[in-house]
């Protein structure tokens, strides 16, 4: 008998997160599981991948998609336990997601119909316990679809139904399986999911408690604050004479900052071009480029202080070359000697003229050791679509560093500020350049009054500012914002601007 080639009979079956790549597949994936129900939205999966990648699984069979299953994090202590799937879920987007809350939710699982009893189900299940023993999670909690509902409904109530199930009576699809994997019914729904027709709309509230758990000996729940410290650089642009005289003034108030205990120091949009008053360098096309050879000695200035001096940087913005294209680039310098960085998307007609800016084209959040931020350069904050998208993946602080000639110019950054601040419930802060360059080409004259913004709301103060500096002197203003009433401010607030949003009639959607 010849030898056999076992390699025909292999298939390979592996459970992994899901990628971007993965979307169109699970969008098939869902109109196939749940017909006539309204599946997911392309841009609902790109916002669980940005928020909370590690939570969203999926199991394929040589290479096909076959399963997938969601998930966030939430304090269920703050939920009302006879909550609703667009409650616990912000209507599928998870921008509720909170990293320091004790629960797994489980918000979907789909199999393939012609995989089914293979225990795919059981693989994403255990990949989600995995996960809360991984992450020290107390339970993971579920609202699960009774379907089978819908041949018994005429004859007994839904709390009947369950119960027979229970007692192994009846077979449900999807309870039977929840039982058989150490899930506990808490209570039952009413209208947890209007389009689940089979269920009635009737939904098992269920629990699978970690016998791993150990309590933390601080939880977030318990915090009656989580203050933030901002140190905003009103930065005075003036001749200098060498790099190493512009790195003693950055480190002066990298100094200042860390003096007050500050969590950030934050420097104004393309304060480095101060760099181009010793360049001898007439065009400003030119000039930006040689400044542009600057960027290692920028960003190695800026790790070190951000180390020395143990705080998070925004350093401002600075241009930088690649693939022979400039970009205004803000770096985020964070205190662990980490780097990030943003960059700007909206070029001024200024920019483009005289420099031949090119726009970047991504809205990053940024994770820090004090939350979630954001960084909107000048004109970007402008334009409302960017700060929304940001604070629906979770970010609690927009950072506009910016470089204005006169008072119109200000004001339009300043009050765009302050109504993003508004509009998506998040603290905004601006810092800006005074001063002037006379002997730099298309840096003629500064204005600016840097601050940091609030909600307008009683949690906060009347006016909605922290703290700003006075106009067009160089100075800084430090104040502390609090994350903690922010988070209580979205949930019961005078006006609850996020949650009250209208997603069934409109939504933010980026383009690749």
């Amino acid at each position: 008998m010849p030898k056999i080639d076992t390699s025909q009979f292999e298939t390979k079956i592996e459970l992994r997160n899901l990628k971007e790549d993965d979307i169109a597949d699970v969008l098939t994936l869902g109109k196939l599981c749940f017909p006539g129900m309204e599946p997911w939205k392309r841009e609902h999966l790109i916002s669980h991948l940005s928020i909370f990648p590690e939570g969203q699984f999926c199991v394929t069979f040589d290479g096909k998609i076959i399963g997938t299953c969601s998930s966030l994090i939430v304090n269920f202590d703050e939920y009302d336990n006879e909550h609703t799937w667009d409650e616990i879920t912000d209507k599928g987007y998870i921008t509720n997601h909170d990293p320091d809350g004790d629960n797994l939710y489980g918000i979907e699982v789909m199999v393939h119909p012609d995989f089914r009893r293979m225990k795919i189900g059981r693989r994403l299940y255990e990949a989600r316990k995995d996960l809360a023993r991984r992450l020290n999670l107390k339970s993971i909690l579920i609202g699960g679809r009774i379907p089978n509902y819908r041949d018994y409904g005429k004859e007994m109530t839904p709390r009947e139904y369950v119960a027979e199930v229970i007692e192994h009576n009846i077979y449900d699809p999807v309870l039977t399986f929840q039982l058989m994997n150490g899930f506990t019914v808490k209570r039952l729904n009413s209208d947890y999911l209007p389009d689940d027709k089979a269920s009635q709309s009737y939904a098992t509230l269920m629990e699978w408690n970690n016998m791993e758990y150990r309590k933390r000996a601080s939880k977030r729940q318990f915090k009656t604050s989580f203050p933030v410290r901002m140190c905003v650089i009103q930065y005075e642009m003036k001749k200098i004479n060498s790099f190493d005289e512009f790195a003693s003034q950055v480190e002066y108030y990298a100094d200042v900052a860390a003096d007050f205990g500050s969590d950030f120091a934050v420097f104004p949009e393309i304060f480095t071009t101060q760099l181009m008053s010793f360049l001898d360098e007439k065009s400003p096309s030119e000039a930006i480029r040689k400044l542009t050879e600057y960027t290692p000695q920028y960003l190695e200035l800026f790790t070190g202080l951000a180390v020395k001096y143990n705080i998070n940087i925004i350093g401002g913005s600075h241009f930088v070359e690649e693939n022979n294209h400039i970009y205004n680039v803000a770096y985020l310098f964070r205190r662990d000697g980490t780097i990030d960085k943003q960059y700007k998307i909206h070029i001024t007609p200024n920019e483009r003229k005289w420099w031949g800016i090119t726009g970047g084209d991504e809205v990053k959040v940024f994770d820090t050791d004090c939350g979630k931020i954001s960084i909107l350069i000048c004109y970007d904050i402008q334009f409302p679509e960017l700060a929304r998208y940001a604070t629906d993946r979770g970010a609690n602080i927009i950072f506009t560093p910016f470089c204005t000639d006169e008072r119109k110019g200000y004001l339009r950054v300043r009050y765009c500020s302050q109504a993003r601040a508004i509009e998506n419930e998040v603290f905004t802060v601006i810092s800006g350049t005074v001063g002037n360059l006379p002997q730099v080409e298309n840096m003629d004259i500064q204005y600016a009054q840097s601050g940091i913004f609030t909600p307008s709301d009683f949690s906060f103060p009347r006016d909605g500012i922290i703290g700003e500096c006075p106009p067009n002197i160089e100075t800084v203003v430090v104040g502390d914002v609090d994350l903690e009433i922010l988070r209580r401010q979205r949930k019961i607030g005078s006006v609850t601007q996020l949650k009250d949003r209208r997603k069934d009639l409109y939504d933010i959607q980026w383009k690749k």
